[in-house]
């Protein structure tokens, strides 16, 4: 699933490719991606200018002229691709943007959606999430009183999106790894230094995955060698077996609370 890192490596680049550009038509195969019926929706959008791109948590927000607000959610298996007609994707598309000579592609959104609302109502139903863990303002002392107020399993409440924005089962994996703190530590037993620990390797891990325009391997647009960057670059996440770049010991997969996570007994306690 796409999280804060792959969702503003999109918004970084779709920004000056569509920000100014105005949408001149739509298609919708899907109508459940979407919170119109479809012919409501395309008309909506259609001729609408797209006055700036933001991302809220793992939303990816498309302002459009008079207050209007794309919210793109891809969950589990969802991507875009921006190009021309030619460049189509060989995959089943649940929406697409006409936008000048080029179209936005929406690609597996069977789990996720794009939702059409006033600016105003997009703020009230995204105000339930939590901080964003790159905001300037975010400080150790503010982490550490969130994750005071928990109890249980730290991964657990490194994924809730109502604790912090934007993490998810990939991140909470390396956060974990960078700090040597093993995901499925209660919260309760963990002390003063780890939690610094753990504050530090949130902004490192989240900041170095924008860098290298995060994990998920499918470039946006033809040419694009930023998106994807960080997928080999995962000291931890979905190496079952392979040996700890840190200490050697073979990397384990545990599942609990319903998640699967990724650690090494050898060098996380």
């Amino acid at each position: 699933m796409p999280e804060l890192p792959e969702m503003e490596t999109y918004r970084m680049l779709l920004t000056p490719r569509l920000v100014g550009k105005t949408i001149n038509g739509a298609a919708v195969t899907r109508e459940k991606s979407v919170n119109k019926q479809a012919e409501e929706f395309i008309a909506q959008v259609t001729g609408r200018r797209i006055t700036g791109m933001t991302r809220r948590a793992k939303h990816l927000l498309f302002h459009l002229e008079q207050d209007k607000v794309l919210v793109l959610h891809l969950m589990l298996g969802g991507l875009m691709v921006w190009g021309t007609e030619a460049e189509r994707p060989e995959r089943t598309i649940q929406v697409e943007l006409y936008i000048g000579a080029d179209n936005l592609y929406f690609i597996g959104l069977r789990l996720g959606y794009l939702h059409l609302h006033p600016l105003e109502e997009a703020e009230r139903l995204l105000a339930k999430l939590g901080p964003e863990p790159l905001e300037p303002s975010f400080g150790e002392g503010d982490f550490k009183e969130i994750l005071g107020r928990k109890r249980g399993y730290l991964k657990t409440a490194l994924v809730d999106q109502g604790v912090f924005s934007g993490i998810g089962n990939c991140y909470s994996d390396e956060i974990c790894f960078q700090a040597g703190i093993l995901p499925q530590r209660k919260i309760e037993t963990l002390h003063e230094t780890e939690l610094t620990r753990l504050y530090h390797a949130m902004k490192a891990t989240l900041t170095e995955a924008i860098r290298y325009g995060g994990y998920m391997d499918v470039p946006l647009y033809k040419g694009d060698v930023l998106t994807g960057g960080f997928d080999s670059r995962c000291r931890i996440y979905d190496r079952e077996s392979e040996p700890c770049f840190r200490c050697g010991t073979p990397v384990m997969r545990v599942d609990f609370a319903s998640k699967k996570s990724y650690s090494c007994p050898g060098c996380q306690h």
